[in-house]
């Protein structure tokens, strides 16, 4: 522990603390001002402060300030993790354990759930914190081309809000489990509907706390996603993509939603297929397809202010998706033999379809790499090229596996599969994954389109000033 010994005067020169007598202060201030004299520095007068704690001088406890060391911080913050990790795990078991055989595995998948969505958006912030952090690593000015403001959220800013969002999801959970297993029903049923109540509170939340203006820059961007009333920004699709990757995130917290409305939670009425809010419901396509409309209509927005008829075959790849969506339930409201027979070979088709068009748009179009032939050739590196994608089995890498999660992705889009709710949740986890690979390559494409265009207006700039000069000059030799 370091004791703060100097009192700041205004004088220039520090002076001494009493040490117990007058004389040992004035010797001490003599000591110091020869000490300045010759070195221009302070180091002569704090060595001399520590020699005399070797030597057991007192200082007087109230003036002494104690300052814990970060690193001892760190790691009994690090231990409360683990502590309250393991006293969450151990609860859940014994509460689980404490159910019948038959109940347990449909009460299970009635909590998961309520829980799942959050869990994947609190697994998406912090992997957003990485990118962040990655750009900042890079020197990437991404606040530029994402239109934030001065005071936008940092990495660490962002993974601070994953910390306590890790902490809050898993200890609602953890008491659901404990209080239903307890025959404590209606308090179960309260908490994660308290816990969805105050994510939307805290998100409209109209006070300049809890980070107001990246809150409302967050729901200004959801606004004109939902309603393409003018320009597409950067920001705009970007976000747009990304809500594409968390389609099954929605459609679960819509039933989720639909549930609590229904006063279902916490019972296993849901689980009959004539529930309103079960098998049979059309709300749960539609939400999995909105995401891609919403994306749809911003492509046509597109052509509409530019012309450009990429932005058309962009749109048609989004509305690859919505054959995926509904065909898959039409299982629900068609007789078995005429959905194996005719509907699952066409949803296959689909899916085929839809997998393979989004990988090629992904790999030419989003990332750029015509031809594969950046794999090999960095004649012009990018910044990703000196920081992390030095080698070729990187590119290797993030194109399978673009391609293998991209395929998956079509068996997380069906919703006669979604039963399975641990594989289910497992590939929405991989492709949430998948978009956290896609941003890096995504965003440093952008990055260097910005940096092409401002070259040619430097560019154009230089010449236009030379011509300026050469008509102006009134100095001519014949």
């Amino acid at each position: 522990m370091q004791f703060n010994r100097i009192h700041q005067f205004s004088s220039p020169l520090p002076i001494v603390r009493t040490y117990g007598s007058l004389e040992a202060d004035l010797f001490s201030l003599i000591l110091v001002q020869s000490s300045e004299l010759e070195n221009g520095v302070e180091e002569g007068f704090l060595n001399s402060i520590d020699a005399n704690d070797m030597k057991g001088v007192n200082t007087p406890v109230g003036t002494a300030v104690i300052m814990p060391s970060p690193i001892l911080l760190w790691r009994f913050k690090v231990l409360l993790f683990f502590v309250w990790g393991f006293s969450c795990c151990k609860i859940g078991w014994d509460s689980v354990m404490r159910m019948s055989v038959d109940l347990r595995d449909l009460f299970l998948y009635e909590a998961f759930l309520y829980y799942n969505p959050l869990l994947l958006m609190t697994m998406t912030v912090w992997l957003w914190g990485i990118n962040l952090w990655f750009f900042s690593q890079a020197s990437v000015n991404y606040a530029k081309f994402f239109d934030l403001d001065q005071n936008h959220l940092t990495h660490r800013e962002i993974w601070k809000c994953a910390t306590w969002m890790t902490i809050i999801v898993p200890t609602s959970m953890t008491a659901y489990l404990y209080l239903y297993s307890n025959g404590e029903v209606s308090l179960a049923a309260s908490q994660p509907v308290l816990l969805y109540c105050a994510v939307a509170m805290i998100l409209v939340f109209p006070f300049d706390i809890f980070y107001m203006s990246s809150r409302y820059y967050l729901l200004r961007t959801l606004w004109r996603i939902l309603l393409p009333l003018q320009a597409i920004s950067f920001s705009d699709f970007f976000l747009a993509d990304i809500l594409t990757s968390m389609a099954k995130v929605f459609s679960d917290l819509e039933r989720s939603v639909c549930r609590m409305l229904h006063r279902q939670v916490a019972t296993i009425a849901w689980f009959e297929a004539d529930s309103v809010c079960g098998s049979h419901s059309i709300a749960i396509p539609l939400v999995l397809v909105l995401p891609y409309l919403f994306r749809f209509f911003q492509c046509l927005r597109q052509y509409k202010d530019t012309r450009e008829k990429t932005t058309l075959l962009n749109a048609l790849k989004y509305s690859t998706a919505v054959p995926v969506i509904f065909l898959s339930a039409l299982k629900y409201h068609v007789f078995p033999d005429r959905w194996t027979n005719f509907y699952r070979p066409l949803w296959l088709l689909s899916g085929v379809l839809n997998s393979l068009y989004s990988f090629y748009w992904d790999v030419t179009r989003d990332w750029d790499l015509s031809g594969f032939t950046r794999i090999f050739k960095f004649s012009k590196p990018h910044f990703f090229s000196h920081m992390l994608y030095g080698r070729k089995w990187v590119y290797f890498w993030v194109i399978g596996s673009n391609l293998v999660l991209r395929c998956t992705w079509t068996y997380k889009l069906s919703a006669h599969l979604r039963h399975n709710y641990i594989t289910v949740f497992t590939i929405a986890a991989l492709e949430i994954f998948r978009r956290f690979q896609w941003i890096f390559f995504r965003v440093e494409n952008e990055w260097i389109k910005m940096n092409a265009k401002s070259n040619i207006q430097l560019t154009t700039n230089d010449i236009t000033n030379e011509e300026e000069k050469l008509l102006s000059s009134t100095e001519h030799n014949v």
